[in-house]
């Protein structure tokens, strides 16, 4: 794949020092950062493939001042990119050269907790993980649960819409927030949404919730929280057969059981993991399944007993229940760890994200094996098998030459597979630069124009985070047509790394 990025506009590289004085009398102190060496840790996001190292950065603190620097911005043709923590693994958060890097960081307060209304206002820097330690000793809980929860923001899982293990039942991000304050690319701030399930007017919150950062800036989420559950019990089931135990997901939800969560890992990836965290995995399983139930305790003692037998169907040599709560984190604790673990059988990964209908996982698994063969490349594969959210890992060594030029076209198959089988190219890590150019495969063209138009309804001038998501969005045409350019635009090839 060949990614393209906009091309950098000299006349605002030869402002750069300007620009960095302006946004130093907004932002005083240390916060903007445009010494070269300084600049380099903001250079790419978890897709480390692709480096840009940014013009500048800038480090805010408040709504105000996000605020005041995108309008800047805006009234000086200035383009921004606005970054959370910068785990992102579709390139959503890659920096332009003639671009500032809006980091999100210091916005990393919790603002308010409502345990009657069962919400927490939080800044965009705060990490997942943080907001449920928040409020675990009063028994509850935020559902979305990515395996980067400890260190990835809520702002970029707004930006993402991220999902996690536990979204099988209760949703993913856009299922779990219920209000945003926004920056649009004009620098105003609006408030969309709030602390209740239901607003009037357009749903201009679930445009935002997956935007990208292409509609605007969030600097406020409000989520909603959980109690804990009565009872909870995980279950570890193992298989000789791949294709068996994507039978058995298919058959658990069509016994109409919803588990909290649905992993499965293939023999590789149970053999990382266990290598990894000594999690307790049946080393000698081709798929491995973990099925958590919970609800009321009598609820929970009945589902095990259905998955046990759904799972003995489909010829299970293995089915486990964790005897306490050690063991159910034991259990977790392998799949968490399932992408660091890669990490260790191969000097690079490419972290793959589609989603598929759950009745096409055989046959998806099968063809993900011939793949490998075809392009020479191993394949670990751990998915959010629930809701057929795949997650393939593909293993190369970048230090050899065409071996990442392989894995790209391998992730090319795997995505174009899911939307041939009547899936999506993404179910929880974005489209960003990674799955840009294939959005045509998804969409036709009517479609993609709808959102062009969109875009450029909040950003006409095509300043926020463009390059990203949409393809070939060169101009937004007047009085409103087409908002968009005939031709493929003018980008320059950015190099791999």
């Amino acid at each position: 794949m060949t990614l393209t990025m906009p091309t950098p506009d000299p006349a605002v590289l030869e402002r750069r020092a300007d620009i960095a004085a302006a946004l130093r009398a907004i932002v005083p102190g240390e916060a903007v950062i445009d010494a070269a060496a300084e600049l380099r840790p903001f250079e790419s996001d978890g897709l480390t493939a692709y480096r840009q190292p940014p013009m500048l950065v800038v480090l805010p603190e408040t709504t105000a001042q996000v605020a005041a620097i995108v309008r800047w911005c805006h009234d000086n043709g200035v383009r921004v990119v606005p970054r959370g923590a910068g785990t992102s693994l579709s390139g959503g958060a890659l920096p332009l050269a003639d671009g500032v890097l809006l980091g999100l960081s210091r916005l990393n307060r919790i603002l308010h907790v409502d345990y009657v209304d069962r919400v927490v206002v939080a800044q965009p820097g705060v990490t997942n993980l943080a907001i449920t330690q928040a409020v675990d000793a009063e028994g509850f809980y935020y559902a979305p649960d990515p395996s980067s929860q400890i260190a990835c923001t809520i702002g970029g899982n707004v930006a993402e819409n991220a999902g996690g293990v536990h979204c099988l039942k209760y949703g993913v991000t856009t299922n779990n927030v219920l209000g945003v304050e926004f920056v649009t690319p004009q620098g105003d701030v609006a408030r969309l949404g709030g602390s209740t399930l239901e607003h009037g007017g357009l749903d201009l919150l679930g445009l935002v919730v997956g935007s990208e950062g292409l509609l605007g800036i969030v600097t406020e989420v409000t989520v909603r929280i959980l109690p804990k559950p009565e009872s909870v019990s995980a279950m570890l089931i193992g298989f000789g057969e791949l294709e068996d135990a994507g039978r058995c997901v298919a058959d658990i939800i069509a016994a109409g059981i919803i588990p909290a969560g649905m992993e499965m890992m293939d023999r590789p990836a149970v053999h990382a993991a266990e290598a990894f965290v000594g999690a307790g995995y049946p080393l000698d399983a081709e798929a491995l399944l973990i099925v958590e139930l919970d609800g009321p305790q009598a609820e929970c003692d009945v589902l095990v007993g259905r998955v046990s037998e759904i799972a003995k169907k489909n010829a299970a040599f293995l089915v486990r229940v964790a005897a306490n709560a050690e063991e159910r984190s034991a259990f977790w604790a392998g799949r968490k760890a399932a992408f660091p673990a890669a990490g260790r059988v191969s000097p690079d990964y490419y972290c793959m994200d589609g989603t598929i209908p759950r009745r096409k996982l055989p046959d998806v698994l099968a063809r993900i094996r011939a793949l490998s063969d075809d392009h020479g490349l191993g394949v670990i594969n751990v998915f959010h098998a629930g809701d057929g959210n795949l997650h393939p890992l593909i293993l190369y060594d970048a230090n050899e030459p065409g071996q990442l030029e392989r894995a790209e076209k391998f992730g090319e198959d795997i995505l174009t597979l899911c939307v041939e089988v009547g899936g999506v190219l993404t179910g929880e890590h974005g489209v960003g630069v990674e799955k840009r150019d294939l959005m045509p495969t998804m969409f036709s063209e009517a479609d993609l124009a709808q959102q062009k138009r969109i875009k450029c309804a909040f950003d006409p001038k095509l300043l926020l985070n463009p390059g990203k998501m949409i393809p070939e969005l060169h101009r937004c045409a007047e009085l409103g047509r087409m908002h968009v350019h005939a031709g493929k635009l003018p980008f320059p090839e950015l190099p791999r790394f």
